[in-house]
């Protein structure tokens, strides 16, 4: 092994794994008992999603999981980040389990360890049961005590087996992208009830540790979606709109998980829309309480840039980011995925460092990172080479954020499948195996054979190597 080869390798420990999420690959919608959530609801209504395309069927993972676990194990990943679907446990958000959906994720569970891989489950992908929507959803502090609940309930199956538990993914989007706007389940529009979300969602991840330990659990954590966000210019105003987006979108989340306490310039800036009543005495006690890891799911990096007051078409009213809607988000001169985002390898590299640096904080997991692309399936094959380039730079990134002291311990791919992707439905695919939809056919691109190699050599591998 040369020098160059020994600089780009991870840790002899390096956790490699692929992620998926339950309403974006089971399908299975209405077998087993399973209730339905608010993206059945959502996928339902007329405009909300591309093309009219819903989770029904999906890739049909319920029942082709042994299938889709084949392509792990062929991958060589030491874990696998699924979703447990809470509907499928508890089709109305409480009370009586339904035993198969249970055994669904059972008989999931001892597949990956029957292949020698970790099973990491995520508590809560998006999927709330439509019956606690229809009960108030987030904005209602009682779903966090019933995620807690089933938090305790998914425990009592699988506990003995899961390797790593992540409580919530990506609150920023569940709570702002689901209640301040029309982009992503419910469908709210309602920036109070938004942020009394994003308050219960981290409310619901304290009170879920909580109960994740007093049964034994090990090895617990969140997913935080976050951007490095930077102003477009020195100037006062875009410094300001650079400050107010990194609060909603970063500090928002992060301050009150590893410092107890809402950033005091978002509450100050956000007193007209609420006045944070809904936090009660001893919440942010249990919300920072300490994780054993920090899970970091990154895409794409954010420059910023105060819209200008003499053009009120450069305010985007349908905005989700409360508090900094009179903000304009500045293209740079670089490649772009099909998702429209800037592809900013380095900004995970920063990103990392940032929140070691500004916060005592636990082992971080990258566990999302990829990138959606035009694919299309030639003669059995799929040339991705922009989903390879992609994924090689951000695992340099990564690679170098370890050799600044990041305390990084894994990195999970996403998506292990091309699936259905949230408002946009089956019209962008992240997958590193390619899923036709009409066969459900699974074939592994370009970038699943690259990054077999990656995982198998522990090191950044040269993609036309």
């Amino acid at each position: 092994m040369t020098s160059r080869d020994a600089r780009r390798s991870f840790p002899s420990d390096f956790l490699w794994g692929a992620a998926t999420a339950a309403y974006q690959i089971e399908g299975a919608f209405d077998e087993d008992g399973r209730g339905q959530s608010i993206w059945d609801t959502f996928s339902r209504t007329p405009g909300r999603v591309l093309e009219g395309h819903s989770g029904d069927v999906a890739c049909d993972h319920y029942h082709r999981w042994k299938t889709d676990l084949d392509l792990l194990s062929w991958m060589g990943v030491g874990a696998y980040r699924f979703s447990v679907a809470w509907p499928r446990w508890q089709p109305a958000g409480s009370g009586p389990v339904e035993s198969r959906g249970a055994a669904f994720y059972d008989r999931l569970v001892d597949g990956l360890l029957e292949r020698g891989i970790q099973p990491w489950a995520t508590l809560y992908h998006w999927d709330l049961p439509q019956t606690l929507q229809d009960l108030g959803g987030w904005p209602c502090r009682d779903t966090a005590y019933r995620f807690a609940e089933y938090a305790q309930i998914v425990h009592s199956t699988l506990g003995d087996r899961v390797s790593g538990w992540v409580t919530v993914n990506e609150p920023l989007c569940a709570s702002v992208l689901g209640y301040a706007s029309t982009i992503h389940a419910p469908g709210i529009c309602d920036d109070a009830a938004a942020l009394q979300a994003a308050h219960n969602l981290l409310l619901g991840h304290g009170l879920a540790m909580s109960a994740l330990r007093e049964n034994g659990a090990t090895n617990i954590g969140i997913s935080l979606n976050n951007y490095p966000v930077v102003p477009a210019s020195d100037s006062p105003e875009d410094i300001d709109a650079a400050r107010r987006a990194d609060g909603i979108m970063n500090r928002t989340f992060l301050d009150p998980l590893l410092r107890g306490t809402y950033p005091a310039d978002i509450v100050a800036d956000l007193v007209d829309t609420t006045d944070f009543s809904f936090v009660e005495e001893g919440d942010m006690a249990v919300v920072s309480a300490p994780m054993d890891f920090l899970g970091v799911n990154y895409y794409t990096s954010h420059v910023v840039a105060a819209a200008d007051p003499g053009r009120p078409d450069s305010v985007d009213e349908n905005s989700p980011w409360i508090g900094a809607r009179d903000t304009v988000f500045v293209p740079q001169d670089c490649p772009r995925t099909l998702m429209g985002w800037d592809v900013q390898p380095q900004g995970l590299r920063t990103l990392l460092n940032r929140i070691q640096n500004d916060y005592e904080c636990p082992p971080l997991y990258v566990t999302e990172n990829g990138a959606a692309y035009d694919d299309i399936l030639i003669d059995g094959e799929v040339e991705d080479p922009e989903r390879t380039s992609y994924l090689d730079g951000h695992l340099r990134a990564a690679r170098e954020a370890i050799e600044d002291g990041v305390n990084l311990r894994g990195y999970f791919v996403w998506s292990l499948l091309d699936n259905f992707e949230w408002s946009w439905g089956y019209t962008r695919r992240f997958g590193i195996v390619h899923v036709d939809y009409e066969t459900l056919e699974r074939t592994p691109k370009a970038s699943a054979h690259w990054f077999r190699s990656v995982v198998r050599a522990n090191a950044v591998i040269d993609p036309d190597a």
